[in-house]
């Protein structure tokens, strides 16, 4: 006998038991309706995860997908859009927000949420550095003016800090926490000679870090790595956006309570941010480059799309979009199309 034919049949003489019962066959029918109901309904609407006007992550995204204007200005933005920092976006992501799209650093990435190819390329350590993967940022740093900082003593191991980040040791460290570091073939026992501070006791001295929230975890972990170098010195993290590594380390807030010595941003400085309150352009060696970060768009694990282009993005997360994608049927019929 044909099972879809038996399941009728079973279906239609437990009603009628039900129906001797009390019970009525239409609750069966909607028990068995509910059991079957999609996980992921591709008609909802999209909704939309950003980061705030300050983020290197968001500057580094609107860049990459074509929409450059979008990333100091909310206006431009699909409405509805929610503004979320790093950690706010990936729990978003990964719990009851299955119709979320938002974005964030490769080194953030984790197996709760599902990281979107970007035209077919999964970003990864070595699809960056061959520019193969195309959502692809800076993470820099940036110091104190000499004389500048709470002590010489703090001077000292901060700059040690910056010349740890060029070894081996220090790149592996980077490399360790998501980030893609740099080629180097310095050992930090070649260089550590240049910097008697780190032969002392430093286990009462406390070096402040801050900026970006997305170099949070790659910052924490060299920290980690160099304190026992550098006579233990105490490392406090307050990790707040891009906007902040030069406004704590050289701007209007250097000398408040917020006050940084080291400053992180996932983003280039901007041409006002390579100058002191003066107006004088800050020397070379008071900022550069610590590694290069890829910037992934994420969705919930149940999310059926998998791949991306700038093109697509765009269409989502811009307002005035000729062509906009506004639900996830419209997204997954534009992957379709790539």
């Amino acid at each position: 006998m044909n099972m879809h034919f038996k399941k009728g049949i079973w279906l239609a003489g437990f009603a009628t038991l039900l129906a001797a019962c009390g019970g009525t066959s239409s609750s069966v029918a909607s028990s068995t309706a509910s059991s079957q109901v999609p996980s992921f309904n591709a008609e909802n609407n999209i909704v939309l995860y950003t980061r705030d006007t300050t983020s290197g992550t968001r500057d580094g995204f609107m860049g990459g997908i074509g929409f450059s204007a979008a990333a100091k200005d909310d206006n431009l933005l699909t409405e509805g859009f929610i503004i979320a920092d790093n950690t706010a976006i990936l729990t978003a992501m990964s719990g009851s927000d299955k119709y979320g799209i938002g974005y964030v650093s490769l080194s953030s990435l984790n197996a709760n949420v599902k990281g979107l190819t970007f035209n077919g390329i999964e970003a990864s350590e070595d699809t960056v550095l061959d520019n193969s993967y195309g959502l692809k940022r800076p993470f820099n740093w940036m110091l104190r003016a000499d004389g500048d900082f709470p002590s010489d003593t703090v001077e000292n191991i901060a700059k040690a800090f910056v010349a740890f980040m060029t070894t081996i040791e220090g790149e592996d460290t980077i490399a360790g926490a998501g980030a893609v570091a740099l080629a180097t073939t310095t050992r930090w026992d070649d260089i550590k000679s240049q910097y008697p501070v780190c032969d002392q006791d430093n286990s009462a001295v406390t070096v402040r870090f801050g900026g970006s929230d997305s170099i949070e975890k790659v910052a924490k972990a060299v920290t980690a790595s160099f304190r026992p170098r550098c006579g233990n010195f105490v490392a406090e993290h307050e990790h707040t956006g891009s906007g902040d590594a030069w406004k704590r380390t050289n701007g209007a807030q250097k000398d408040e309570a917020v006050g940084k010595d080291v400053g992180f941003a996932s983003r280039n400085f901007t041409a006002a941010e390579q100058l002191d309150l003066n107006g004088t352009a800050l020397p070379s060696e008071q900022l550069g480059q610590l590694a290069w970060d890829a910037i992934v768009a994420i969705v919930h694990n149940d999310n059926p799309l998998t791949n991306v282009n700038a093109d697509l993005l765009k269409r989502m997360y811009e307002k005035a979009s000729a062509s906009p994608i506004r639900t996830w049927q419209d997204a997954l019929t534009a992957e379709a199309a790539l």
